[in-house]
């Protein structure tokens, strides 16, 4: 067994690299066990999230795309040059919020942060957009838009979403600050009001996910819940300029009250109806890319409290684990957590799936079990410390791998994406402090949007 002071530096910190803005991190001293120096020391709760947000935060930092300091879409630190400047807008929506944690946390100083934001936000600005919206993919040397798919090279509206919800939050974070913060307050609310929500409703009472210079409205996706694209439907009701109607949202969002479940499962109501998971629910992740800065707690619509929704998600994705129906290796109370994540392949390569209770591949997510820190925390918690045990295996250069299987000899995906870390730095963080739900929720805009919704919020 090494000794723990050579597991401290070489598995935790032997990554502190810099990033492209020339920042080096300082280690986190944890002690040694003095008197068995070749076990590793407990730590306590408040040490444990220090660590994993510190050590995730290097993933928007250390390891961002280069030219325009924003979220890549990926990062295999075995093939670091893999999609090297493909930028993805959602994850870098997270990327925001990530930014102002490091801050708040002194992972980075408040003049670095500035920088970098400031950089992020002058590359949107002159990237390419389709009525206000941003591409799923933007090529991050120039601006230009990588198509995700054949027919999709244009506006992603649940994408942009995501990004826009970063962007509330910096410009409340620095709208009272100095005259070069004020600027940058000013920028980010700028870009967001520029989303034309409304036209992608097509003049029908939802909205649709993409639309295309090329190819319109083909794909002729809509935006139905349950699933993750709430946020999407708040913020495009409090658009000042582009907003869409109530009888979109309760139309499309909710399919005039479609969206409530009556199922139970592990005596925790689900409370809506996930799409094609309605016995358990869907992906973890439905309980944390809209609730990023929009807060849960205290939120409830005509139909249900999402609140509820979301921590009777996370409780029944826990439950099933608990229960491994499957009988998967070291399934169970500290180890759980099912998502949409990278994912073993029947060969062993690694691949990418929606694991969720109806399609479980024996493959463990950590951003599933960590994201959900605010509505599981003993569970959570729980998970974390089993994630930190395995750290030899688990822990790499920008937080805690993608994915692994206990079931296929511990096998791992060793590869971060960007969707995935962000939510486990933010929700921790809104677990801890609230931060991010605070700044959210005080924008004007959005209280604005969640009126004309007729929602009830704290």
């Amino acid at each position: 067994m090494k000794n723990i002071s050579l597991i401290l530096v070489v598995i935790l910190f032997s990554f502190n690299s810099c990033g492209d803005d020339g920042y080096v991190y300082e280690p986190i001293e944890f002690p040694t066990d003095q008197e068995n120096p070749d076990e590793t020391p407990s730590l306590s709760d408040e040490e444990l999230l220090d660590l994993t947000q510190k050590e995730t935060f290097k993933y928007f930092w250390n390891f961002a795309e280069t030219n325009s300091g924003a979220a890549k879409e990926r990062y295999h630190p075995t093939n670091p040059t893999l999609n090297q400047n493909v930028v993805t807008t959602g994850g870098t929506g997270f990327g925001l919020m990530s930014i102002l944690v490091g801050i708040e946390r002194g992972f980075i100083t408040r003049e670095e942060g500035f920088n970098k934001l400031q950089k992020i936000l002058n590359f949107l600005e002159n990237a390419d957009r389709f009525h206000g919206a941003w591409s799923h993919w933007i090529d991050g040397t120039n601006g230009n838009v990588i198509p995700f798919s054949a027919d999709d090279n244009g506006g992603d509206i649940v994408e942009t979403s995501f990004l826009a919800q970063g962007l509330i939050c910096i410009k409340e974070y620095f709208k009272t600050g100095n005259t070069s913060e004020k600027t940058l307050a000013n920028k980010a609310d700028v870009l967001w009001k520029g989303i034309e929500w409304n036209w992608y409703t097509q003049n029908q009472n939802t909205l649709y996910w993409h639309w295309s210079p090329n190819f319109g409205f083909s794909k002729n996706l809509k935006l139905k819940g349950y699933n993750e694209v709430l946020i999407t439907y708040v913020l495009g009701a409090a658009s000042p300029d582009y907003a869409i109607s109530k009888e979109v949202y309760s139309n499309g969002w909710a399919s005039n009250g479609g969206i409530k479940s009556a199922n139970i499962k592990y005596n925790y109501p689900l409370l809506v109806n996930h799409a094609g998971s309605a016995e358990y629910g869907g992906p973890l992740f439905w309980a944390h890319y809209s609730y990023l800065g929009l807060k849960p707690k205290g939120l409830s619509d005509e139909y249900v409290n999402y609140w509820n929704v979301t921590t009777n998600h996370s409780k029944i994705n826990y439950n099933y684990c608990v229960e491994n129906p499957l009988n998967y290796k070291d399934y169970g109370a500290d180890c759980w957590g099912l998502t949409a994540s990278y994912s073993r392949n029947s060969d062993g390569s690694i691949g990418y799936a929606a694991h969720k209770p109806n399609n479980d591949l024996g493959v463990i997510s950590p951003t599933a079990a960590l994201s959900s820190m605010p509505y599981t925390p003993t569970e959570s918690l729980k998970a974390l410390r089993y994630f930190y045990k395995n750290k030899d295996k688990l822990l790499g250069p920008a937080g805690f791998y993608d994915a692994f299987s206990p079931q296929n000899n511990f096998w791992v995906a060793n590869a971060y994406l960007a969707i995935d870390q962000g939510p486990i730095i933010i929700m921790i963080e809104n677990y801890r402090t609230g931060l991010l739900w605070n700044l959210f929720m005080q924008n004007e805009d959005v209280q604005k949007g969640l009126n004309n919704l007729n929602f009830n919020y704290e």
